[in-house]
């Protein structure tokens, strides 16, 4: 083959690919078009939200607020099923924040 068969054989390929690289854009561009449209339809629910478990010191401050007389930390013990240790931290830890007051000693009350 001469150099000229060989470039005009070139060229064919060339052009042949370039015919491809055309289609192949075509195709993209058609599906970047309906992809939209296509989004919209299968859009997801909103996830639903759990339920948020309250917390040890949720539920001793609910019994200490909801007494008129306050409550000592035996009856919070018997009250929540929690041991005797957990109870006084959480006194301890509730009323340094300021959300408990102490009426006399070991008696607290809401705020």
């Amino acid at each position: 083959m001469t150099i000229a068969q060989d470039l005009k054989a070139l060229n064919k390929n060339i052009q042949a690919l370039g015919k491809s690289l055309d289609s192949l854009l075509k195709a993209v561009e058609k599906d970047a078009k309906a992809k939209p449209t296509q989004k919209v339809l299968a859009k997801k629910a909103p996830a639903k939200k759990k339920a948020v478990q309250p917390t040890a010191t949720d539920k001793i401050l609910k019994i200490i607020k909801g007494s008129k007389t306050g409550v000592d930390a035996p009856t919070l013990v018997k009250k929540t099923g929690f041991n005797q240790k957990k109870v006084r931290n959480i006194l301890f830890r509730t009323y340094k924040q300021g959300k408990i007051k102490r009426l006399d000693k070991g008696i607290y009350t809401g705020v």
